[in-house]
């Protein structure tokens, strides 16, 4: 029988990059945004591995190296109102959710255990590092140290907003997190100090700001958008890595933009365990 897990999707606002041979170590330092929009991951066990995304087949190296860490093979299914590939964590909560719900088909591993092996198998791909650490954490978390559980450390803001955002495309994440990171890496260290001297929302959306303009990432479109919703009152900036603007409360909907709401929310969980594991249904969704 199926196993299911939901993982938040989780916006990234500035980071730093933080290589290291092995791929639990490596990571990031920064701060997010954990979102209700988020991945609904379905595992059965199957003698091949296959992985879909709304409904198409989408191979996901990410969550391939997941059922190879737990050295089992499944039917994974994904689904998701999220942009893919346009700075939401689609890839992290693929891989997230297929070792949450894969465990419990055949429970052996710790919570910190599975985002570890998640966090691996996702650096390790090429798509992202720190979003799964993000994404288990929940809330606004702040990564202080790079690495999964029990390398990485972890802390937020209290703040859970209302946010909405808005798409014009992708970046290509493993393009820019495998090339010439130093410029970016000291604009995230930078824009970090300040999140910490000062660990409020409006410094987080602040420093998320100048991380972008500093780093060179913000396309044309991105930047007049985020200046729309500054002059109608309101707090927006980029998220990492996409064309995309995600703003507080209804500060896309003010400017005259047609937005999607959502929220930010608690971290990922199983909702729906395996007949027989010995475990009972988790929190409705």
């Amino acid at each position: 029988m199926p196993a299911r897990a939901f993982v938040p999707g989780h916006v990234t606002g500035l980071f730093s990059v933080h290589p290291d041979d092995d791929p639990r170590v490596a990571g990031s330092r920064g701060a997010g945004l954990a979102l209700s929009d988020g991945v609904t991951v379905t595992v059965e066990e199957g003698e091949e591995t296959t992985v879909t995304l709304n409904g198409q087949h989408a191979p996901m190296d990410a969550v391939e190296g997941v059922l190879s860490r737990l050295d089992t093979t499944a039917r994974v299914t994904c689904e998701t109102p999220l942009p893919v590939s346009a700075g939401f964590g689609v890839s992290g909560a693929c891989a997230l959710g297929t070792a949450l719900a894969s465990d419990s088909l055949s429970p052996g591993h710790t919570e910190n255990e599975l985002v570890a092996l998640a966090h691996a198998a996702e650096v390790e791909a090429g798509t992202g590092l720190g979003d799964v650490v993000g994404q288990a954490r929940g809330g606004m978390p702040i990564r202080l140290e790079p690495g999964a559980p029990p390398h990485g450390r972890m802390d937020g803001l209290a703040a859970r907003p209302e946010v909405e955002y808005l798409t014009y495309g992708g970046l290509d994440t493993a393009e820019v997190i495998g090339g010439d990171t130093e410029t970016l890496s000291r604009a995230g260290e930078r824009a970090m100090e300040a999140l910490l001297d000062s660990p409020t929302l409006a410094t987080f959306m602040d420093a998320s700001r100048t991380f972008a303009r500093e780093a060179g990432l913000p396309t044309d479109r991105v930047e007049r958008t985020i200046e729309d919703v500054q002059e109608e009152g309101g707090e927006a900036a980029m998220a990492m890595l996409g064309q995309t603007v995600f703003a507080l409360d209804s500060g896309l909907s003010d400017a005259g933009y047609d937005a999607r709401s959502c929220r930010v929310t608690e971290g990922a969980s199983v909702v729906e365990y395996a007949p027989g594991s010995g475990r009972t249904l988790g929190r409705d969704r």
